[in-house]
């Protein structure tokens, strides 16, 4: 039986393809792309074959022979390549540049549905079970090596990971290259080049995650790449409108962090947050949109009918309509010290990264929503006992119910009513927690705590622009009142949409919006019917 990461197109498709690309012959092996390249090109092999191989481990990855075809996911998104791809003798080749590509996939659903199922298989079995990629060194007792190790593991970026703690190999590698601790955390890539001390711009820069795009006035603008805005970029570049989507961290948002979503439509097994949200900015990438991350908002303005956000990283991005979809971030604990052990015991995301740690461990996990629900399962795996810890004394006041008694069966998960941390301890990584509960304050080892409390809207830098309420949370349709409203033509001669804010043309979805339902699907749906809204505003101005 084929491998479905390495079909083969039919002699009818591949003559479709040629209208997108130009036929190449090549006499002699010629390396046609390389690790590292951006907007490199896509083969499909007409004759002779491709070795894609492996420059980290100098091994051969795959070949490809007639009518198969080279690349992954990471072209539909301007990601730098992650192998060479080298011909044999007398090979002929068909090359399409990515944004021809883009365009056969988009007129031709039969070679999009191959092409794309393959391309994701291909980066699970990169991501999963191929060693090598750019490769991190560091502590990961440390708060600056967490926080790259994430961005890493959010974005899907193909790395592996040397912890100078545990590992010899590590501290081997660090007197190799003539460096210390003070040098960490550092990348090394596949020629041995080091960046000491990386940032994450830097980072997302180099594997092409932080991507340029036209310097034109959008149709849409969609700020933040959680499920609301992964749903809007789907819908909106779908419909042909021009949209770039930016995100300050990684698709996928809040959901991103959970680990099994099992109340979502459609998979009756469940899906992680992190796969939900790649497939998502996958698909919004074969429609046309444009994602680029990091970018953080900073300011807006408006004139000669188009918005103007001003991002981090230096981007000014015009923009006829606005999607704020910036979603909420999770609370600190109201601790003193808690700073101190921000990525190095206390954490805002349960994911695979994490397991290690937890290994035959306790570990407590605050919050009592769905998010520290799905949270608490997926430790209870791996951890020694699980520790939900809720200032109520009802779990299921805020967690859907098939958590709540798949939780209270679990025989290493206990629910700690009445609780709260009250002191962090450790030296350089957490140690130990002192809680209160009952009434009474104890301490307890444990040096990995998961928090999920509390909704903070991510919405500051829209401060005194559009209407919110007193928790920063933005108002739309109905929740405004009169005199929220810009004074305006057009709200002169209607009312805000059900999404619409203050200022016509600005809308919002998802937790950033006052009277959210913070679920999944919710935020999906938002997302989709914004782009609806969308077009009633830009026929009204344009």
């Amino acid at each position: 039986m084929k491998d479905p990461r390495f079909p083969e197109l039919s002699h009818e498709q591949v003559s479709r393809l040629k209208a997108f690309g130009t036929v190449e012959d090549y006499e002699k092996p010629t390396k046609v792309f390389a690790l590292g390249d951006n907007l490199y090109d896509f083969f499909v092999i007409l004759k002779g074959a491709i070795l894609i191989e492996d420059p980290y481990n100098n091994t051969t990855i795959v070949t490809h022979s007639k009518y198969e075809f080279s690349g992954d996911s990471g072209m539909l998104s301007n990601r730098s390549a992650q192998f060479h791809a080298i011909t044999v003798d007398d090979t002929t080749l068909l090359r399409i540049k990515p944004n021809r590509l883009k365009e056969a996939i988009a007129k031709h659903s039969d070679i999009s549905d191959m092409l794309l199922n393959a391309f994701l298989l291909r980066q699970q079995t990169v991501l999963t079970e191929i060693s090598g990629g750019i490769k991190l060194v560091g502590s990961g007792k440390t708060n600056a090596t967490y926080k790259i190790l994430d961005f890493l593991e959010k974005n899907h970026i193909w790395h592996s990971f040397l912890d100078t703690d545990t590992e010899k190999e590590a501290l081997q590698l660090l007197k190799n290259f003539d460096l210390s601790e003070g040098d960490l955390p550092i990348l090394i890539n596949s020629d041995s080049n080091i960046c000491r001390q990386p940032n994450i711009d830097e980072l997302a820069r180099y594997s092409g995650v932080l991507m340029d795009f036209e310097d034109k006035t959008f149709d849409v603008l969609v700020i933040g790449a959680g499920p609301a805005g992964l749903a809007a970029s789907v819908y909106a570049a779908s419909e042909g409108l021009s949209v770039v989507t930016i995100d300050s961290e990684a698709p996928g948002g809040q959901a991103g962090k959970s680990s099994k979503i099992e109340n979502y439509l459609g998979f009756p097994t469940g899906i992680s947050g992190g796969d939900l949200a790649n497939r998502a900015y996958i698909q919004a990438q074969k429609f046309g949109c444009n994602i680029s991350i990091p970018h953080r908002a900073k300011s807006l303005e408006y004139h000669d009918g188009h918005f103007t956000v001003c991002a981090t990283n230096d981007k000014i991005i015009k923009s006829k309509s606005i999607i704020v979809a910036t979603g909420a971030a999770y609370r600190r604990l109201p601790i003193a010290n808690i700073a101190e052990y921000e990525g190095s015991g206390i954490y805002y995301s349960a994911t695979g990264m994490d397991v290690s740690n937890c290994l035959d461990q306790p570990v407590a996990i605050v919050g009592g929503g769905n998010s520290a629900g799905q949270a608490a399962m997926f430790l209870s795996k791996s951890a020694q006992n699980v520790y939900i810890l809720i200032r109520g004394d009802n779990l299921g006041a805020k967690m859907s119910d098939y958590l709540v008694q798949r939780l209270e069966a679990a025989e290493n998960i206990h629910i700690l009513n009445h609780t709260e941390i009250i002191k962090l301890h450790g030296e350089h990584h957490l140690d130990a927690i002192t809680i209160s509960s009952e009434g009474k304050q104890r301490d307890m080892s444990i040096s990995n705590v998961f928090s999920f409390i509390g909704a903070q809207p991510n919405t500051s830098w829209m401060a005194d622009l559009v209407a919110t309420d007193d928790k920063g949370f933005i108002y739309t349709g109905a929740s405004l009142k009169p005199h929220n409203l810009t004074k305006c033509d057009i709200y002169s001669s209607r009312e805000p949409q059900s999404l619409e804010s203050s200022i016509p043309g600005i809308f919002t979805v998802g937790d950033a919006r006052h009277g959210s339902v913070k679920r999944v699907a919710s935020a999906v749906g938002e997302g989709s019917m914004a782009v609806s809204q969308v077009h009633q505003y830009l026929s009204e101005i344009f």
